[in-house]
């Protein structure tokens, strides 16, 4: 099916009386007939279906829309939201990893350091892009760039969506996890602000490779997670098909994250998803983003390590009742 005529299960009820609609239009147009009361009574009824269906959204459904190819990706906020993007290139040791891109921008007037995953549209770039999923390059790149940034007292911004570091003999043989690892530890000593936003899928360590933050923020059909549930199903109930039972297992969707304190804010999307409205999901991300950075700025350097280090120090630790 191609991106434009996409449509995810849960979704087909809606799809069809879109159709309808446009038919009914076209009919209207052609025959200069008047059947603006029948229009008038779909879109009361695709409204309430609307509502219906994504007032009760499952976790596995969830996961679904984080991963529709209509949804905005990386680039389209940077662009929207950032003025100025400069992209830089190369880890300096072996190439350059187009999935993982990062460069300098200015956030009304002022400057911050851009660390971003990114998918590709069409087969070309998806390609091109490796599906969104960085080699360790990716994170040796992302790394230099973020070293950058604290030199000369920059904030980062990180946009994660990945359904994973790439896992090819080729990655494990350039040290793929070595290159997270560092990564993860690096991320803990910069005294610069650095905010990361989960606008998509934010997959096993290739998310967390970026994801060391003093505000970790997520979209709310995003999903943020050790394994995917694909990944958890195959391993825990031999059978791929089980991800629906794996994603509710793993309490991967953005308000159980919010409860657990794994994400600091779950950021509104339109009714339907980003990718219905994907101007309003840009507008509230850069109204998150300058809520968070006003905030950070605030925090002195040595403040902002000892948060950043118990805010991560405390996750995990649980108490069993009586």
């Amino acid at each position: 099916m191609s991106e434009k005529n996409y449509t995810l299960d849960f979704e087909k009820p809606l799809h069809a009386l879109e159709e309808q609609l446009i038919s009914l239009r076209k009919l209207s147009q052609e025959q200069k007939m008047d059947v603006s009361d029948e229009i008038a009574a779909i879109e009361k009824k695709f409204a309430s279906t609307q509502k219906e269906i994504y007032a009760k959204l499952t976790a596995w459904q969830r996961v679904q829309l984080s991963r529709h190819p209509k949804r905005p990706y990386a680039l389209d906020y940077v662009n929207a939201i950032f003025e100025n993007f400069t992209e830089l290139h190369g880890d300096r040791n072996f190439g350059d990893d187009q999935a993982q891109i990062g460069g300098l921008a200015f956030f009304e007037g002022k400057p911050v350091m851009i660390i971003a995953q990114q998918k590709g549209r069409d087969t070309k770039e998806k390609i091109r892009r490796n599906f969104g999923m960085p080699q360790p390059e990716g994170y040796r790149k992302a790394l230099r760039l973020m070293k950058l940034a604290a030199k000369f007292d920059i904030p980062i911004i990180c946009f994660i969506d990945t359904p994973g570091a790439y896992p090819g003999v080729k990655s494990e043989e350039r040290h793929v996890s070595e290159a997270i690892a560092v990564n993860l530890r690096e991320m803990m000593t910069f005294k610069v602000p650095i905010i990361a936003i989960v606008i998509g899928e934010g997959g096993s360590g290739g998310a967390l490779g970026i994801g060391v933050a003093d505000k970790v923020l997520i979209l709310e059909n995003a999903y943020y997670s050790v394994i995917s549930p694909e990944g958890c199903a195959a391993i825990l109930w031999k059978d791929r098909a089980a991800a629906p039972q794996a994603a509710e297992a793993l309490k991967i969707t953005s308000h159980d994250l919010e409860k657990m304190g794994i994400v600091d804010d779950v950021i509104d999307e339109p009714l339907g998803g980003a990718h219905r409205n994907p101007e309003r999901t840009i507008m509230k991300v850069q109204q998150s983003i300058k809520k968070n950075l006003e905030e950070l700025s605030e925090i002195s350097k040595k403040d902002i390590l000892e948060l950043r280090y118990n805010k991560f120090r405390k996750m995990g630790v649980f108490a069993e009742g009586k």
